[in-house]
């Protein structure tokens, strides 16, 4: 057996520059890394020796640049990925947070965290947790529950069997998610005999699961005996390349569409049959199909309780949920019927299935009566002085966006509206981070998307609570030449939660700035702070300026920042369903106990 002798590190990085996709691309397109004590020396090294053909990125902060490889990975369908390294102690720990995103939206990404010394010849290590009870325990010990796989190289054959297991996970569409292989740094510098076999190159395809013949067989019985059945696209439709599919399917067989927020754009927004976004941040034309679905048939979506309205949206005493998901976990959830298949192969089984048989569709002047609304709530104010809101900004971008735009969000009050008012044209047009709804992932995920998708326009909105949350990344978007638009709605706190607080009864306090303790008012140029990034930014103070401005934006060779203040109170006034907000049983406030009162009425709704 031939050998090649490698440090661990240059046997890691060599082995990672040697894994393909079907479609002839590297796996990982490239390693995102900042360098301390634990992986500057292994790590870093080996990745300067193959810097040719594994290119290297430096970010910011660890979280955001896990950010911004987690949503490359989501724009392009989890077909490719990216790694992220990063030293131990607060190095490694900022990478938990994107760890658990990436776990909940089911998303590819390589985490490589520094380690401690295996030997243990300086224990403690500058930054080492020590446990007083466990000497195995290390800060990447929390990676654990928020890896889809797990393991600490200690010794450097140990790559022989951890990375191929890793590779395993992130290409299998059952159980993507993320790597963690916690790497300590002395191991990183210890070379080792590797068999030259071990870097050949490989290609990892993801395999397409075929249903078991008697769930088939009963999937089909159960839409047959359907009277008003209806899809739940999920974000598995878009992972598994299904939409076309989803299309055909529904045209055939006359069967309403709704969408959850990661299945947005599966089907274009003013298709016949797409009766809109669902659930708490849905639409009333999607609600209302919902309420009436004797037979609710989810396509690659796990149920979160926004899409289900905390499980009281679907109130046909007959209903039945069908499941059709490539991971059974998600097909079994509520005593759903399960199918478990891939979403492309699944939905063409079953038309074949279901041969000529096809549904009187719900009427569509439901639809037409919600976008009738959504329209009046979007369209510029006729008075160009008031506080624009929320709405009239997505109004603004949307008369702005072209085809090829995608608009991203992740938490916060543009979520919600977005889902309920944007219309997606294209498939992958809308990318909404809404799984683990993390607060700083816009501006890194808007990056990603960029680098995933050079050829798309890419629209980050984000309120003034995210950007100041995490917002380094700008700074590495204008560094590598990577154009987004950035558009911030400054509502002067965090306007979301401050409504909801008021919907749960709660007094105004501690979410907008104008009801904290601080001393002093809190008036942020956020203009100026993204120009000293090296953004090209400035403030307008109206609908029409944030046109004017989104319009030049375009032209622009740099990130382009645009901020405009906005009126933290107003909705849409209609859409939306009921989500489930624990409201306090005993206080000695009317409007909490009137809120409690409500509450107990609705969760008799639930099903």
């Amino acid at each position: 057996m031939k050998t090649i002798r490698l440090t661990a590190a240059q046997a890691a990085m060599l082995y990672i520059a040697n894994q393909y996709n079907e479609e002839g691309d590297t796996f990982i397109a490239g390693v995102w890394a900042i360098f301390g004590h634990g992986n500057v020396a292994g790590i870093g090294e080996a990745l300067y020796g193959v810097r040719d053909r594994l290119k290297t990125y430096r970010g910011q902060n660890e979280q955001s640049m896990a950010h911004a490889a987690i949503a490359y990975a989501k724009q392009l369908r989890r077909q490719r990925a990216m790694a992220v390294t990063s030293s131990i102690g607060p190095g490694a720990a900022n990478m938990v947070t994107a760890a658990a995103l990436a776990h909940v939206n089911r998303l590819p990404v390589l985490l490589m965290p520094g380690d401690v010394f295996a030997n243990r010849g300086p224990d403690p290590v500058l930054q080492q947790l020590e446990d007083f009870g466990d000497g195995t325990m290390t800060v990447n010990d929390c990676f654990k529950p928020v890896s889809r796989y797990f393991d600490r190289i200690m010794r450097p054959e140990q790559l022989l069997t951890a990375l191929p297991r890793a590779f395993r996970v992130m290409t299998d569409p059952a159980e993507c998610g993320p790597v963690t292989l916690s790497f300590c740094q002395d191991v990183q510098a210890e070379a080792y005999d590797f068999p030259e076999s071990f870097f050949e190159k490989k290609v990892w395809r993801q395999r397409r699961p075929r249903p078991d013949e008697a769930e088939l067989a009963e999937a089909v019985a159960a839409i047959r005996a359907a009277k008003n059945p209806v899809i739940v696209a999920g974000g598995g439709v878009h992972f598994s390349g299904a939409t076309e599919t989803l299309k055909n399917f529904v045209e055939k067989h006359r069967i309403p569409v709704v969408e959850t927020q990661a299945g947005k754009s599966a089907l274009a927004w003013d298709h016949g049959l797409n009766f809109g976004p669902v659930g708490v941040t849905g639409a009333e034309s999607a609600n209302i199909v919902s309420e009436k679905a004797d037979l609710v048939i989810g396509v690659g979506t796990r149920f979160q309780d926004f899409t289900t309205g905390s499980w009281a949206l679907f109130k046909n005493p007959d209903r039945r949920i069908l499941a059709l998901n490539v991971q059974p976990y998600d097909s079994a959830k509520h005593d759903a019927l399960p199918l478990v298949a891939d979403a492309r192969i699944g939905l063409e089984m079953l038309s074949a299935a279901l041969g000529d048989i096809s549904f009187d569709a719900p009427d569509a002047a439901i639809k037409d009566a919600w976008f009738a609304k959504a329209d009046a709530v979007t369209a510029a104010p006729k008075d160009g002085n008031q506080l624009p809101t929320d709405m009239q900004v997505i109004g603004a971008v949307q008369r702005a966006s072209r085809e090829n735009t995608v608009v991203m969000c992740a938490a916060g009050t543009m979520p919600g509206e977005l889902h309920q008012l944007w219309k997606a044209k294209l498939p992958l047009s809308y990318h909404m981070e809404y799984g683990f709804s993390c607060m700083g992932y816009e501006i890194a995920g808007g990056l990603g998307i960029k680098m995933a998708e050079p050829g798309r326009d890419v629209v980050v909105m984000v309120g003034d609570g995210s950007y100041m949350m995490m917002n380094s990344e700008l700074a590495t978007a204008v560094a590598l030449g990577v154009k987004i638009t950035v558009v911030i709605t400054d509502n002067r706190g965090y306007g979301c939660i401050n409504r909801l607080q008021m919907a749960t009864g709660g007094a105004e306090f501690n979410n907008l700035y104008a009801h904290t303790s601080h001393v002093n008012p809190v008036a942020i140029d956020f203009a100026a702070h993204a120009a000293a990034m090296g953004a090209q930014s400035n403030k307008v103070s109206s609908i029409a300026e944030l046109e004017a401005a989104l319009d030049a934006a375009r032209d622009a060779t740099v990130a382009t920042v645009i901020v405009i203040d906005t009126d933290p109170y107003p909705t849409p006034g209609a859409g939306g369903y009921w989500w489930d907000v624990a409201v306090p049983q005993v206080s000695a406030r009317a409007e909490v106990n009137n809120a409690r009162a409500a509450y107990e009425a609705a969760l008799k709704e639930r099903r």
